[in-house]
């Protein structure tokens, strides 16, 4: 593709080349926009190199744009604003030298040999000229185009030195593998391996926002198996590794619980961009390994594998600084992912298919969706089974919602009223009381309505205050 002429639609861009002819300072167009125009991909974001004074030529530019909001990052040397869609950032052209105690480099004035130089791959070395003389020339000093023709991702460096001053590389590289689906050279991954220690000096922020980019690229499953395979699986997600070598019983299952799982994930990931679903669907089975026992005649079992699973979430969440208002999502799916094909059967009660209802509330289709994706065999047959039961639930839902009207389910009869009759203050007897009630609406003993919960109230009253 011609760069000077996908350039040409941004206007402003002439602007910004007076602007560097006002200032006498060289800008270049860098990084993953440029990568991207070759690749076919749209990006909203446009990084700029000044060799020079970043801050001082955004602000110039800026008000060439009749811009006044734009944000200054003193400590970093950079500077930010939007203008028609697109973020723009600036930053001078800088030289850096690390501690091995850090990943917070020492920052000097560069050229652009040196800023080009501590770039992390190839492919994301790319800089295109923005100034009058030469606008729209490519700089590719390190054959970056090559290598997004190849498909392949390496460092401009030795990749040992690349991921020891900032290791937080190496969750790039296979971030990057996964989102643009390219081969990593061997040697990246021999020092992706060596280094992977080094990722505990990265702040467990920046790791856990590649991992969660590696789960919302198209296929998950080239990060996922990257990062297990060269094992830094086991330094970022050691819950995610354990899975790998633990053996299931081969009916609809891959028979390697990490493999079966990185398929899950990518059937998961054809039907659905939610990050937090994709999630669910990497920690469904995580409980496995603890939970593995030998049945004679039946093989390899993980009895209350769900109930634990959703038990370590919380610890998981915690230590991975996942944000804690999608815990109860996770733990919900996490419990409830065996519990819809149990109820495929035709002699499955009303009782069951509401209890399902309202245990995953308005994370039903979710769960759903989890529960197919979790179909892995190469069997057709059993595929087309499989899904014809998890077919059946849902029309066993849609029914029984449609006759209880039970959305949004909880006791007709609130804890205000329980206490105010029996004389009562709040307390654990309260509770009691109402799922008393609760239950008895979805064992079918009572409508779901407020005259016939009131009623079975006034009934069993006695027998709870008694106690």
């Amino acid at each position: 593709m011609n760069l000077k002429e996908n350039l040409v639609q941004y206007s402003y861009l002439s602007k910004l080349s007076s602007t560097a002819e006002s200032r006498s300072e060289d800008v270049y167009l860098v990084g993953g926009f440029v990568r991207d125009i070759l690749l076919g991909r749209t990006k909203k974001e446009m990084d700029f190199l000044v060799v020079g004074d970043g801050p001082a030529f955004a602000k110039d530019f800026a008000n060439a744009l009749g811009i006044n909001d734009i944000v200054i990052y003193k400590n970093f040397g950079t500077a930010h604003f939007d203008f028609q869609g697109m973020a723009l950032e600036f930053v001078g052209a800088r030289k850096e030298s690390y501690k091995r105690n850090s990943r917070n480099p020492k920052v000097e004035s560069g050229t652009l040999d040196d800023d080009l130089d501590r770039r992390d791959f190839t492919i994301n070395t790319l800089a295109v000229s923005m100034n009058k003389e030469n606008f729209g020339e490519l700089v590719d000093k390190f054959n970056g185009i090559a290598d997004i023709e190849k498909r392949i991702i390496k460092t401009p460096l030795d990749p040992l030195k690349t991921f020891d001053d900032d290791p937080l590389r190496i969750m790039r590289a296979f971030r990057f593998a996964s989102q643009l689906n390219f081969e990593i050279e061997s040697s990246v991954i021999a020092a992706a391996t060596e280094m992977a220690e080094r990722l505990k000096i990265v702040s467990q922020e920046r790791i856990t926002e590649e991992f969660l980019k590696i789960l919302e690229s198209p296929k998950p499953s080239v990060g996922l198996k990257l990062l297990y395979e060269s094992g830094v699986m086991k330094v970022v997600f050691p819950e995610i590794h354990n899975l790998g070598g633990v053996e299931q019983r081969k009916d609809f299952h891959h028979k390697d619980v990490f493999y079966h799982t990185c398929k899950v994930v990518d059937n998961l990931a054809n039907v659905s961009g939610d990050v937090w679903l994709r999630f669910a669907a990497l920690v469904h089975d995580i409980a496995k390994p603890p939970t593995k026992r030998f049945v004679e005649g039946i093989g390899w079992t993980f009895h209350g594998h769900e109930d634990l699973g959703a038990r370590m979430m919380k610890s998981i969440f915690t230590r991975l600084k996942l944000p804690l208002t999608k815990l109860e999502y996770i733990e919900k799916l996490v419990r409830l992912h065996l519990r819809p094909i149990a109820l495929a059967d035709e002699i499955v009660t009303d009782s069951a298919i509401r209890r399902l209802i309202v245990a995953a509330d308005e994370d039903l289709e979710d769960l759903i969706t989890l529960c197919r994706a979790d179909i892995t065999s190469k069997n057709p047959t059993k595929v087309s089974r499989y899904l014809e039961n998890y077919e059946i639930v849902m029309q066993k839902v849609r029914d029984v919602k449609e006759r209880d009207q039970l959305r949004a389910f909880q006791s007709p009869v609130r804890g205000e009223e329980i206490m105010q009759v029996c004389g009562i203050k709040p307390s654990k007897l309260v509770g009691d009381i109402k799922t008393a009630i609760e239950d008895a609406i979805l064992d079918g003993q009572i409508g779901n309505n407020y005259e016939e919960a009131y009623a079975y109230f006034m009934q069993i009253k006695d027998e709870f205050l008694n106690k």
